[in-house]
C-alpha cells in the first residue's frame, strides 16, 4: 500500500486522537489547505523511521532499489542531516578530514563539533568566477601525504552543475580505504543518465529531494553505495541528527516521488533533454549573454544539463541586474552572483515555459553591450592558525575590518549566494582578503557573518599572526 493511501484511509476512519499532535486533524478549524488532517505521529501501523520494520520499510526498499544501493535512508532534515550524520558515521573527535572549499556550511559545523582537523583541497575557477571540479592529479598528490584521513567529502555537482570525475576519485580513495563522501544535493535525478556518484564509486551519497524533484522542502536521501560504511553505525548516527518525529507528510511526498520516478522518471527526462535542446537552439546567437556549454565547449569535466548557468562577464551587467530583469518579466530565478545567474530546470517544466524563457533572454541580449569586467580570484585559502573549535574556545573583540587584518578571525563569514566560506574561525584575516570581502560588497553580494555588518568583524582576543 501507498504511504499516502494509509494515511489517508486512517483519517477517514474518524478515530478520537487522543496523541500528537496538537492540532488533532481538525482541518476546518483552521479554514486551510494545510493537511492537518492526515498528520500522525508513530502510532500503531505506521512503523518508526528510526527502526523501520513495517510500511517505511517498504517505502526505504523502494528508494534503495530505484537507485540500486546498499542501503538508502529518509532524510527528513534535509541534506544538511545527511551530511552531519555521514561525517560523524566515520569521524571521531580530533581526526582528519578532506575536502575543497567550496562544501556546504553543514560540513564546517560538523568539523567544529568534532573538532576536526581540515586538509583542504585545491579549487580552482573559471573565467566566469564558477568553481570547477576537484582536480584528480591535485587529488592523488593531497591523499598519498594524508593516507591517515579517515573520509573525503566533496561537492558533486556544485550548485552551478558542474560534476567531478567521482570514478577517477573514488579509486584513489580506496586505494587507501579512505571512505568518499559525495554531497549530490543537486543531483537527485543524476542517476537516470548514470552520471550520479552513486553509479561511479562513492560510499556515501546524500542527495536533496526537494531541489530537483517533486517532493516537499526538507525531503532528502542518504545512500550507503560502498563497503567501507557500517550501516548500523549510520542509523545509530542518524537518530543524533535527524528528528525523532519526522513528518508523515514529508516522508509521504518521498514515498510519492519514487514511485513517480520508478514509473515514469526516464520518460519525462527524455522529455525535458528533448526541450532543454530546444532551449539551446534558441539561446545559442547569443551576443552578450553566454550560457555554459551552450555557446561554448564545456570548460569542466562533465556538467549537468538540467542548470542553465547565464553568464554577464561580457556585457554590461551583472548577475544581480540580470536576475531583476527576468523577474520584471515575470520569471524568476534561483540565484544570482556577480558574474552569472541560475536557473533550475525540473521533469515539471513546460516546453511553453522554457521557449518563453529562452525568448526573453534573446530579448534582453537585444539591448546590452559588450564590457570586459575585471576577473578577481574568490579562491583564496587563509593560513589556519588553530581548529575551528579550539577558535570558537576563544575570547573575542569585534574590531573594524581594516584592523582586523593579521588578527585570527573568531567567527564564519560566508558569500551568500552560493554559500561558500570566505573565513572560519581559526584562519587568518589577510591584506588579500580584506581586498576581496571589499570587492564583493561593491558588487553587492550579500556577506552573512556573526555581527550582521561586515564591516566589523570579531577576532580572537590577543591573538595576531604578526
Amino acid at each position: 500500500m501507498r504511504l499516502y493511501k494509509k494515511l489517508e484511509n486512517y483519517s477517514n476512519k474518524h478515530i478520537i486522537p487522543m496523541h500528537m499532535p496538537g492540532h488533532k486533524r481538525r482541518l476546518h478549524i483552521l479554514k486551510n489547505k494545510i493537511p492537518y488532517n492526515i498528520d500522525i505521529t508513530e502510532i500503531d501501523g505506521f512503523d518508526n523511521l528510526h527502526n523501520p520494520q513495517g510500511i517505511l520499510k517498504e517505502c526505504i526498499d523502494k528508494a534503495t532499489k530505484l537507485y540500486s544501493t546498499k542501503q538508502s535512508f529518509y532524510l527528513i532534515n534535509g541534506s544538511t542531516c545527511g551530511i552531519l550524520a555521514s561525517i560523524k558515521c566515520l569521524c571521531n573527535i580530533g581526526d582528519k578530514i578532506i575536502l575543497p572549499r567550496n562544501c556546504h556550511k553543514s560540513v564546517y559545523h560538523i568539523i567544529e563539533l568534532l573538532n576536526l582537523s581540515c586538509v583542504y583541497l585545491p579549487v580552482e575557477t573559471d573565467e566566469h568566477n564558477i568553481y570547477k571540479e576537484v582536480n584528480v592529479n591535485n587529488f592523488k598528490n593531497i591523499i598519498e601525504n594524508n593516507k591517515d584521513a579517515k573520509c573525503v567529502i566533496l561537492t558533486s555537482p556544485t550548485y552551478e552543475g558542474v560534476i567531478s570525475d567521482i570514478k577517477s576519485i573514488s579509486k584513489v580513495c580506496h586505494k587507501y580505504k579512505i571512505p568518499l563522501i559525495v554531497d549530490e544535493a543537486h543531483g537527485a535525478h543524476l542517476y537516470i543518465n548514470k552520471k550520479s556518484a552513486i553509479n561511479n564509486g562513492a560510499d556515501i551519497v546524500i542527495n536533496s529531494f526537494h531541489k530537483t524533484l517533486p517532493s516537499l522542502t526538507q525531503t532528502a536521501l542518504l545512500h550507503i553505495c560502498g563497503n567501507l560504511v557500517d550501516i548500523d553505525k549510520m542509523y545509530s548516527s542518524l537518530a543524533i541528527f535527524e528528528s525523532s518525529s519526522p513528518s508523515y507528510i514529508l516522508m509521504s511526498s518521498i514515498d510519492e516521488c519514487i514511485e513517480f520516478l520508478a514509473k515514469y522518471g526516464e520518460s519525462h527526462y527524455k522529455k525535458l533533454h528533448n526541450n532543454l535542446m530546444l532551449f539551446k537552439n534558441i539561446t545559442k546567437n547569443l551576443k552578450h549573454l553566454e550560457i555554459i556549454n551552450y555557446t561554448n565547449k564545456c570548460n569542466f569535466f562533465d556538467f549537468d544539463e538540467t542548470k542553465i548557468v547565464i553568464c554577464t562577464t561580457k556585457s554590461n551587467i551583472n548577475g544581480f541586474e540580470l536576475m531583476e530583469e527576468l523577474r520584471h518579466r515575470k520569471i524568476e530565478l534561483e540565484m544570482a552572483y556577480s558574474d552569472y545567474a541560475i536557473a533550475m530546470t525540473t521533469i515539471f517544466d513546460t516546453k511553453k515555459n522554457l521557449l518563453k524563457f529562452a525568448k526573453t533572454l534573446m530579448n534582453i541580449d537585444k539591448t546590452l553591450c559588450f564590457k570586459e569586467k575585471e576577473k578577481c580570484n574568490n579562491v583564496i585559502l587563509p593560513k589556519t592558525e588553530m581548529s575551528i573549535y579550539n577558535a570558537k574556545l576563544q575570547q573575542t573583540k569585534l574590531v573594524s575590518l581594516k584592523n582586523a587584518i593579521d588578527n585570527v578571525c573568531a567567527e564564519y563569514v560566508w558569500a551568500y549566494p552560493p554559500g561558500i566560506p570566505i573565513l572560519v574561525p581559526g584562519e587568518v584575516i589577510t591584506q588579500q582578503i580584506y581586498q576581496y570581502i571589499l570587492h564583493i560588497k561593491q558588487n553587492d553580494i550579500e556577506i552573512n557573518c556573526k555581527s550582521k555588518n561586515i564591516d566589523k568583524i570579531y577576532i580572537c582576543k590577543n591573538l595576531t599572526n604578526k
